[in-house]
């Protein structure tokens, strides 16, 4: 099950900033905005160049024709000029912003007579394309056009993340559930949005100070502000909204091969290999630019790939710089939910001539269905201003994490004056709405029950006051040993503490007719919630449970209902009896470690067994007790996460997770009955290929030293569930093999529809290939084999001991299995066909095997 469904806003939020220079940069400019239209036909013209000639500076219009242009005083000219209409120079007043609307009236150049033939349009090619050549000029001037080439840069940033209902229709708004909320309907906006009529509902500011220095390389972000609308927080974890918002919305560096938008990488237009993707078309010159400009359209030779369409303005000075870059996508693209998206780069002189980041405006429009239906809309806007290169910063400053703040409290209750001194881009007046109209919504009961009703239906929990109960999809379960089972359980929250948490639950087989329980309680040692990053916490707990050896299921519980539904035989359980003693110790720089003590006591059940090989004198055990410390490094350098009330999970990022596990088994300790050592050590990473997709990476290894039976071997993750399970191996059988030494590698391979979207019919569907290759090399030595110890335990027979072997030692050749499927079905599913490929002499075994897996993603 995919986190992106059942928690879409828990995680960790990621900002650390501080003001150390004083006011806005454009405290002496002059903000004009407006539109530009056609004169006669009153339509907008896009891409209009709009100049103050005497000052160097000016933007263009975008797809809508609206502008925003910051005038350096004392200038009070501005120039609208656009290829085949009649240039206009308006004056302005210096010092108070304005609205400047301007229509531009065609050229009445008479044209002699013209005879126009239809042909077929030449074949487009690289070779001779003069826009081709200035596009590998741009790409050959990337190093020195970037902030990278300068040895110190520092500049203030400012962030203003807006999230609005979009489209309401006056039949929506009009509906009887909507009578108490009519106050948040009366103020919208369509003049920022290309049209799209929008309701905000969600804001969040920013304010940073950057510092970079080239050597040694080093980055310092530190926290100024930071504020946004705050949702009761025992319906909405308002920092997972940040750090979901933030993950959708990434800064846009168009001088990176890749843009990372909405958790996809698109190939920029300026990349390496763009020419080998995008067509380019030199559109326009703009001669009155100080320097002059070129207009270079593209677009995606294949409309369909993930790729971007729109403009570039180049300078002809000889640094082919970037001076303002438009985006947006085609709508045959394969991204979900998403009807619009444009990205709009404005890049400022530096003193040497050169250019920067000045204005970045990213702006999506999301909805189930394309058109003009009702949605929702988000907008951010990134401006920098105070920026300096070349100008050396202590070394002091870089010293600590990376990013650092001073305290939460002291950056989040920021007053009203000081964002209005610091804020370099005014509020509108509907923005300046939302903290209040939230507010007043959160007041209202109505909306307090529907956010009851949303919270238990996502997270499984129902909150009654420092008492929550949950997880729902645990309530009822069956399986082959407990038959029917009933489940009731749950923890407590920050309202009873912050320091101490609970949690519990008791659950009842009506076929084995056994009590399962388990109890915990959590010492915050940070005085932070449990389920916070960064965790630092002391925790015991008692457990009395059933458990499939071998069966690690990823981000739910194995009593879930909806995993109750196994193929073949599957009735091989553990009772467990664990008592354990965990202390975890999270570091701001993603470094962590776990110390831990266990109790574990084994009983079989079902068609499991514990019995000796002596073929003589077999001896049935009834359990096996083991006693065991644990030592778990844990390193993942810039994690994120969602965190939500059920579970924290990870959001998967290109950098490397690397893990170590080290636990050591004690005899005679509280009844342990084995001396030994394990060693888990393990690697993943996410590897974007551009257009191929990405592909996740694991490889990990195991090693047991000491003389065990085979319940204390590594029992590899099989999977008899329906579900597709990235870390399992999917038509492994439950306890088919374990090892005393191993070595995996896991790789599943998402093309994001790199091969359907050129298949003329196919690529409306809007389906993803996939694919992944599952290996295991391992084995089991001599000392740990029961054919050659009589003194361990037997490996698994069926009709418990009785019928043919079960489980098995791998040899010379690796398990393997490998799949093809189909992701992306109704936006919703992945179905996968999986082979295995080893070892298909084993009894009751599937050579193949359809998988799913359930998975909303853009």
């Amino acid at each position: 099950m995919n986190p992106l469904l059942t928690r879409p806003f828990y995680c960790v939020a990621l900002l650390c900033l501080l003001l150390l220079r004083g006011g806005p940069a454009w405290a002496q400019a002059t903000t004009v905005s407006g539109t530009v239209t056609d004169a006669k036909t009153r339509q907008p013209l896009p891409f209009v160049s709009v100049a103050v000639p005497a000052a160097g500076v000016g933007v263009n219009t975008d797809e809508n024709g609206r502008y925003e242009l910051q005038v350096p005083a004392p200038n009070t000219n501005v120039v609208f000029a656009y290829l085949g209409y009649r240039s206009v120079t308006k004056t302005i007043t210096p010092g108070a912003p304005q609205t400047l609307n301007v229509a531009l009236t065609a050229s009445a150049a008479t044209l002699g007579e013209v005879v126009v033939k239809g042909t077929k349009p030449p074949r487009y090619k690289n070779k001779d394309n003069p826009a081709v050549a200035l596009i590998r000029q741009v790409i050959e001037h990337k190093p020195e056009n970037r902030p990278e080439s300068y040895a110190y840069v520092t500049d203030d940033k400012y962030e203003k993340m807006a999230f609005s209902l979009s489209n309401l229709s006056d039949k929506f708004k009009n509906r009887k559930i909507f009578k108490n909320y009519q106050f948040l309907f009366k103020k919208q906006d369509s003049a920022a949005t290309g049209g799209v009529n929008i309701l905000p509902i969600y804001l969040e500011e920013k304010l940073s100070r950057e510092y970079y220095r080239q050597s040694p390389e080093a980055r310092k972000v530190v926290e100024l502000g930071n504020k946004q609308v705050q949702f009761d927080k025992q319906f909405i974890d308002n920092e997972g909204i940040s750090a979901y918002f933030n993950r959708m919305y990434q800064d846009v560096d168009i001088y990176a091969n890749n843009v990372a938008l909405l958790g996809n990488q698109l190939l920029s237009p300026i990349a390496g290999a763009a020419p080998t993707l995008y067509e380019y078309y030199i559109t326009d010159t703009l001669k009155q630019h100080n320097p002059q400009l070129i207009e270079l359209t593209f677009s995606p030779r294949n409309r369909a790939d993930m790729l971007f369409k729109g403009k570039l303005y180049v300078t002809m000075d000889g640094h082919y710089a970037v001076q303002q870059a438009y985006l947006t996508i085609d709508r045959r693209i394969n991204l979900n939910f998403v009807k619009s998206l444009e990205v709009r780069l404005e890049f400022a002189e530096n003193p040497d001539r050169r250019y920067h980041l000045s204005k970045s405006i990213l702006d999506v429009d999301f909805g189930l269905t394309p058109g003009k239906g009702s949605g929702f809309y988000g907008r951010r806007t990134v401006l920098f201003t105070n920026y300096l290169v070349g100008q050396p910063i202590p070394d002091a400053v870089f010293a600590g994490p990376e990013k650092a703040a001073p305290t939460a409290d002291s950056t989040n209750n920021r007053t009203e004056a000081f964002w209005q001194k610091n804020r370099p881009d005014s509020l509108s007046a509907v923005e300046r709405t939302i903290y209040k109209n939230v507010d007043t919504l959160q007041t209202i009961k109505s909306f307090r029950r529907s956010l009851t009703l949303f919270t238990f239906l996502f997270s499984g929990y129902k909150g009654f006051g420092p008492f929550e109960v949950g997880p729902a999809n645990t309530f009822y379960s069956f399986n082959p040993v407990e038959g029917f089972r009933l489940r009731l359980g749950g923890r407590t929250t920050t309202e009873l503490s912050t320091r101490v948490f609970f949690e519990t639950y008791a659950a009842y087989g009506f076929r084995d007719e056994r009590w399962k329980y388990f109890l915990s309680s959590t010492y915050s040692l940070n005085n932070k919630s449990i389920y916070k990053f960064p965790q630092n916490f002391l925790r015991a707990s008692v457990q009395r449970e059933t458990r499939i050896p071998g069966q690690d299921l990823e981000f739910v519980q194995e009593d879930n209902f909806l995993l109750s539904f196994k193929r073949g035989v599957n009735d091989r359980y553990l009772y467990n009896d664990v008592y354990r003693l965990d202390y975890v110790h999270e570091f701001s720089n993603h470094f962590a470690y776990t110390l831990g003590f266990r109790k574990l006591q084994q009983s079989p059940a079902g068609g499991l067994y514990f019995r000796t090989a002596d073929d003589d004198h077999p001896v049935t055990v009834p359990s096996l007790t083991t006693s065991e410390v644990s030592l778990t490094l844990r390193w993942a350098p810039n994690e994120q996460f969602y965190q939500g009330k059920l579970y924290r999970t990870p959001i998967i990022t290109p950098n490397p997770v690397y893990t170590l596990r080290l636990t050591t088994g004690l005899r005679g300790l509280l009844g342990g009955e084995y001396s030994y050592e394990n060693i888990l050590a393990s690697v993943a990473k996410r590897v974007y290929l551009s257009q191929l997709g990405h592909a996740d990476v694991k490889l990990e290894g195991g090693y047991i030293i000491g003389r065990v039976p085979w319940p204390l071997l590594d029992i590899h993750r099989a999977n008899q569930t329906f579900s597709y399970q990235l870390n399992s191996y999917n038509l492994m059988n439950f306890l088919e093999f374990s090892s005393d030494h191993y070595v995996s590698l896991f790789i599943d391979q998402n093309f994001n529809g790199f091969i359907f979207n050129k298949l003329p019919l196919i690529r409306r569907l809007k389906l993803r290939e996939v694919a992944s290759l599952k290996l295991l090399y391992g084995g089991v030595r001599a000392e740990n084999n029961p054919d050659q110890n009589p003194g361990l335990y037997e490996f698994l027979r069926a009709d418990r001991g009785q019928g043919e072997q079960q489980a098995f030692m791998l040899g010379r050749q690796p398990y393997a299995e490998a799949s093809v499927g189909v992701a992306n079905i109704f936006k919703l599913f992945r179905l996968d066909l999986v082979k295995r490929l080893t070892y298909l002499d084993r009894p009751n075994v599937a050579e193949w095997g359809i998988r799913g897996r359930f998975r909303i993603d853009f």
